[in-house]
């Protein structure tokens, strides 16, 4: 990186080659037969690398464990270090890893296998949509609407 480059425009520069690894990681996925079936594929790849982008805290293309604590405590489910750890493996698919690249962010989020880390992050964004959706007061509830 160019030394003369400092502050808010070397993380910019940081950010924007970052961006272009992702992209290309994406570029391989799209034309990967095994995700040909995959419905809306540019999008949700748009959508899985930039929520990846929010939580590379080192800027390396990878999340590491202070990345992943740090996105679950966002999400509202802090996680101990060994929970930690074991989603790291599962989303490795059982090797035990220090961080989690963006193919693995990525099999893990296309693929047959459930990951603790793909359900919070699947139902993360289903939360977001009823709380959209509910406005104004709740309706109000008779014995009838009782189970």
């Amino acid at each position: 990186m160019d030394k003369s480059v400092q502050g808010g425009k070397a993380y910019g520069l940081l950010k924007s080659q970052q961006e272009d690894k992702l992209n290309s990681i994406n570029e391989a996925f799209l034309t990967d037969t095994k995700y040909a079936d995959e419905e809306d594929l540019a999008s949700k790849l748009e959508m899985f690398k930039k929520k990846y982008m929010e939580f590379d805290l080192n800027d390396k293309g990878e999340i590491d464990m202070m990345g992943l604590k740090r996105m679950l405590e966002k999400l509202g489910l802090a996680k101990t270090h060994l929970e930690l750890k074991k989603m790291m493996s599962e989303v490795a698919g059982g090797a035990s890893k220090d961080v989690i690249c963006y193919n693995d962010f990525l099999n893990m989020m296309l693929g047959k296998r459930n990951a603790i880390l793909k359900l919070i992050l699947m139902f993360e964004g289903k939360g977001k949509e009823q709380e959209q959706k509910e406005t104004g007061p709740p309706c109000r509830k008779t014995f009838s609407d009782l189970p």
